[in-house]
């Protein structure tokens, strides 16, 4: 059974939406405000989510934004009343991966998400940059043929880092992938960056790992 997260402040659409995919065989989860949906994300996972762009406390957006910054990429699709490519886009470049705009119509809705779920199913198992591959299903990682071996913390960062590539992620975000908004001190990523380079660089001609200074880290074959 999939579980969806629904994001959306009119709660007459909500509670049509959620009986309609609950029929469906869906479960589902709800918020009307994007900053209490943040908080859902923190301690549930989700097959998918359908986020409305306009939001009291958190819009849709940046509530997109800040989800796919801490390397979730559970399908997205963005609800909207304007039917306007720039909406479009903005919510494309926040990580979406899907858009409707109102009113819709519910078969749909539910055909999206079946698409969507069973598409990133498919594709979502395997991270390639490169030479470099980390498979999620098993937690391996390799680069030019050869096995690497990663902490839990490493892991994180490196799958985040690969999810986001080649957009660079700053320190904030980073820190948001290990420890959420409690980050333990200065040092701490610093450290866990530097495991991550020797294990996954050092051994090899090139680097994929760049630190721009002032910016962010970015995973990407330059």
């Amino acid at each position: 059974m999939m579980l969806i997260l629904l994001v959306e402040d009119n709660r007459d659409l909500a509670a049509t939406v959620l009986d309609y995919l609950e029929l469906q065989g869906f479960d589902c989860d709800y918020a009307h405000r994007g900053d209490h949906a943040f908080q859902l994300l923190q301690d549930n996972t989700y097959d998918a989510m359908v986020l409305d762009i306009m939001m009291p406390g958190l819009d849709g957006i940046t509530l997109c934004e800040k989800i796919r910054a801490q390397g979730n990429n559970a399908p997205i699709i963005m609800l909207t009343a304007r039917d306007t490519l720039e909406d479009k886009l903005s919510g494309f470049e926040a990580g979406a991966d899907d858009y409707l705009v109102k009113p819709f119509d519910l078969p749909e809705l539910a055909a999206r998400l079946k698409a969507l779920s069973k598409r990133k199913s498919h594709s979502s198992t395997t991270l390639t940059v490169a030479d470099l591959e980390a498979h999620l299903e098993n937690h391996q990682v390799c680069r030019a043929g050869q096995q690497i071996d990663l902490s839990p913390a490493c892991w994180k960062l490196l799958i985040a880092l690969m999810q986001a590539s080649p957009r660079v992620m700053s320190r904030q975000e980073l820190e948001n992938v290990l420890w959420k908004d409690s980050p333990p001190d200065s040092e701490a990523l610093k450290s866990h960056m530097y495991t991550l380079r020797k294990l996954v660089d050092k051994p090899f001609d090139k680097a994929l790992i760049h630190t721009l200074r002032g910016v962010g880290v970015a995973l990407r074959d330059e």
